[in-house]
């Protein structure tokens, strides 16, 4: 029964302090790119693994011919973070659903800064606490134009305005480790550059 517990102790511990790290291994978040709508069982692979992972999940209202109903969604389709090491870049790769590591001139996966990490999970805490609602500004934009990111932990970020869901929702192409992804945002929190 001893052994027992100290297994399970241990595998608590690895999932707070990935294996990797334990070992004095580079340890660093990169982004995988997973089959589409299958974020969520790419993330439950990598818990099992003890590896820990990020994926940002919004809530959005759904509207059907005979009803609405919340759907939590990811913010970035088809996109995971791992914090992971050079050791895990095989295991994660064979995983079910996940199709590569965004790699850098396609030698090594690119590193994405921890700031970028934290300024994704604050973009989603105020989208969920409905910071999205409040209106800024009402300039006039169009498809096609660049903005820039003028309030939240995006600041300072310009991308190619895509998408005006309505008045106050946009979806802009925003460029992240190499690749251009789409961020819905609040209309309140861009302006043209």
């Amino acid at each position: 029964m001893e052994e027992r517990k100290s297994t399970v102790s241990a595998k608590k511990t690895s999932k707070k302090v990935p294996a990797a790290k334990r070992d004095h291994e580079k340890m660093a978040w990169h982004a995988i790119y997973v089959r589409s709508r299958s974020e969520k069982k790419v993330v439950s692979q990598l818990t099992e693994m003890g590896i820990v992972c990020y994926l940002p999940l919004v809530t959005r209202v759904k509207q059907w011919s005979d009803r609405r109903k919340k759907v939590e969604e990811p913010l970035f389709k088809s996109y995971v973070f791992v914090y992971s090491s050079d050791k895990q870049y095989v295991p994660i790769l064979n995983l079910f659903g996940v199709l590569k590591f965004v790699m850098f001139e396609k030698q090594h996966p690119v590193d994405v800064p921890e700031s970028q990490i934290l300024a994704i999970k604050k973009f989603v805490s105020d989208y969920e606490h409905g910071e999205e609602y409040k209106m800024l500004n009402n300039e006039e934009l169009k498809v096609g134009q660049m903005v820039r990111i003028i309030s939240g932990p995006m600041k300072g970020l310009t991308g190619r305005l895509e998408t005006i869901r309505d008045k106050r929702h946009l979806i802009v192409y925003i460029e992240v480790v190499g690749q251009f992804i789409p961020v819905h945002i609040p209309r309140a929190k861009v302006e043209p550059v």
